[in-house]
């Protein structure tokens, strides 16, 4: 049967034009999903400690993590499997990336879904202060499971979108009033490193040294190692190239690539164009919403030296913006908060169980032959439920030193690595799985090579001389 599913006959025509809109979805999803904790708490407080100064770090974070997932993504359209797939046929010991995978990004998703359950609750319970702050916290997990429970796209997709909206629609309302000249913008993409001004210092968790400041928000734009992963999920959930008809928990069909003629071959590269404008509208929509809350906390919270800690960030700035600018904006930015920080629960959610069903597949077989992927989605998010459901109840608040903690090793340690194990996916892996004839078509051009040893060198950079001075 899967000779015949995954027939080249089987690969669909990609649409041209305005038509490529239509099939647009990846994209919603992938920043729906790392819009969250980073923009609404980190960017925020950045913004208000720091001022618009530090621009550049939301795009320099955000543009070079956008060429590693968009070339992870490049790889599943050509090959039709996911990025651990890939990992799984790096050269070295057998599945050595997928080890390194699975165990740092177990003990990751608890963290991270929990303090993001934590968070979402919060904010619900502050619009809707219905019984005690853990009834929310549980309500808001019961939601994000009941809506990635079937597994099937369409639905995350839709679900995604309306986020995203919301998210877009509420911040910039906010930002707009708020917003300095263009001039002065374009003067903050120079890449200074401001001081920590006075008032700072007397602040909760500032430290003097900026940079502990600044590495967290290029950690966390775009989301970390486990965003760039989820993509390539999203993107054979849309079906796009080779992955059309593929599902998940699969690796690729060998036989169909080996044997890929040319007609097929240019039929997947329609795709991958595809692909591009859609990788292209999640970053152009994440660097929107990213600056936009870091200027919302620069223009109302820094003139007043306030810089609150975790949720109390963005509470604090509605108030003062209602009593400046009216309630609407107050209530849109409190939307926009809880909908970016629901849609990210919703993503992880949607993509972790995936994520270590696969490795779990990999890595260990006997798994995989007990258990349908369907069941192993499923396992695991019963899993991350329970977990989430204790976490909400003990810990209450969500401390803020696990967000930049994570966001400093899921998203400044591990990138690197990952910029590397996605540039040998496309450059040494995918070239044995394709038919010669077909690699000369769907070979990636240089820029993705530049893309990518730009991510790994800017990331390394910050590792070596930043990060340890920050975990210290």
């Amino acid at each position: 049967m899967e000779a015949i599913n995954h027939s080249q006959e089987s690969l669909p025509t990609p649409p041209k034009g305005l038509a490529i809109l239509a099939m647009l979805g990846p994209s919603m999803v992938w920043c729906a999903e790392y819009i969250g904790s980073g923009e609404v708490i980190l960017a925020t407080r950045t913004g208000a400690i720091l001022g618009t100064s530090v621009l550049w770090a939301v795009v320099i974070g955000i543009f070079l993590k956008y060429w590693i997932g968009m070339s992870g993504g490049r790889y599943t359209v050509c090959t039709g499997e996911g990025m651990i797939d890939m990992f799984a046929r790096i050269p070295g010991p057998a599945h050595w990336v997928v080890w390194i995978v699975l165990a740092v990004q177990f003990i990751a998703a608890i963290m991270s879904i929990g303090s993001l359950t934590v968070s979402a609750g919060a904010f619900i319970h502050s619009m809707i202060p219905i019984g005690p702050h853990w009834v929310a916290g549980w309500a808001v997990a019961l939601f994000a499971l009941l809506v990635v429970w079937s597994g099937i796209f369409d639905v995350l997709k839709i679900v995604m979108s309306i986020f995203v909206l919301i998210i877009i629609l509420g911040v910039i309302y906010v930002a707009i009033h708020v917003l300095p000249g263009f001039q002065v913008l374009l003067e903050n993409l120079r890449l200074p490193v401001p001081s920590v001004p006075a008032w700072a210092l007397d602040l909760q968790g500032v430290s003097s040294n900026p940079w502990n400041e600044v590495l967290p928000l290029i950690g966390w734009g775009a989301g970390g190692f486990a965003s760039q992963v989820f993509y390539s999920y999203w993107v054979l959930g849309a079906g796009y190239g080779a992955a059309a008809g593929r599902g998940y928990g699969k690796s690729a069909y060998l036989p169909m690539l080996k044997n890929m003629e040319l007609d097929q071959a240019h039929k997947i590269k329609g795709w991958c164009k595809v692909l591009y404008v859609d990788a292209t509208l999640a970053f152009v929509i994440g660097i929107t919403a990213t600056c936009a809350f870091l200027v919302a906390g620069a223009g109302i919270l820094r003139p007043g030296h306030m810089a609150p800690l975790g949720k109390e960030v963005a509470f604090t700035l509605s108030n003062i913006f209602a009593q400046n600018w009216g309630s609407t904006g107050a209530l849109l930015f409190k939307l926009a908060g809880a909908a970016a920080l629901t849609s990210t629960l919703i993503g992880i959610l949607a993509g972790w169980p995936r994520m270590l069903a696969d490795a779990f597949r990999i890595c260990i077989p006997g798994f995989n032959q007990k258990f349908t992927w369907k069941i192993q989605f499923r396992m695991f998010l019963l899993f991350f439920l329970a977990t989430n459901i204790a976490i909400v109840y003990w810990l209450g608040e969500m401390p803020v030193f696990m967000v930049r903690l994570s966001a400093v090793v899921d998203g400044i340690l591990l990138t690197p690595l990952q910029a590397i194990w996605v540039a040998v996916g496309l450059f040494v892996v995918m070239p044995k799985l394709l038919s010669q004839q077909a690699y000369q078509i769907l070979k990636p051009g240089r820029i993705f090579a530049i893309g990518l040893l730009a991510a790994f060198l800017v990331f390394g950079y910050f590792c070596v001389f930043h990060l340890p001075m920050f975990l210290s």
